[in-house]
């Protein structure tokens, strides 16, 4: 049984086409990428695979119910869909092309805690969205 089934089946899922080509494209994104329901749309047909748009949105909100995937919010209402880790990480967003990065920093980690603990709070769940402009030809 593949990785995808196991992953569908333990999260309760029925395995489908649609559920295994959606998963394997996120599984194979690389380090940090993040992808919109319309660009794993655009991958699917990429690829020859018959999945509407609708059915890619819907897919992805299961699996987001089914804490499969981590869905980020970003200003103007562009979200971003990546498998769910335990790895703490923050992310940057392009406000021109609205390229995701994710990064790590261990510091800054570390000193959100510092700063919940002095106001007397415990964190249960942190995020933290940086906004800029890539290097991608973005820059004016």
């Amino acid at each position: 049984m593949s990785i995808e089934n196991q992953e569908l089946r333990k999260a309760g899922l029925k395995v489908t086409l649609p559920r295994v080509k959606i998963y394997q494209i996120l599984e194979k994104a690389g380090e940090g990428d993040h992808f919109s329901a319309e660009d794993i749309y655009k991958l699917l047909m990429e690829i020859g695979e018959d999945v509407g748009l609708a059915t890619v949105y819907r897919v992805l909100t299961q699996f987001e119910a089914a804490g499969l995937v981590t869905r980020h919010h970003f200003e103007g209402g562009h979200s971003v869909f990546e498998l769910a880790s335990d790895e703490e990480h923050d992310h940057i967003v392009c406000v021109k092309c609205g390229k995701v990065r994710e990064f790590v920093d261990q510091q800054l980690i570390e000193r959100q805690y510092e700063i919940a603990k002095n106001l007397g709070f415990s964190i249960t769940d942190r995020t933290l969205y940086l906004y800029g402009v890539c290097a991608n030809g973005c820059a004016e």
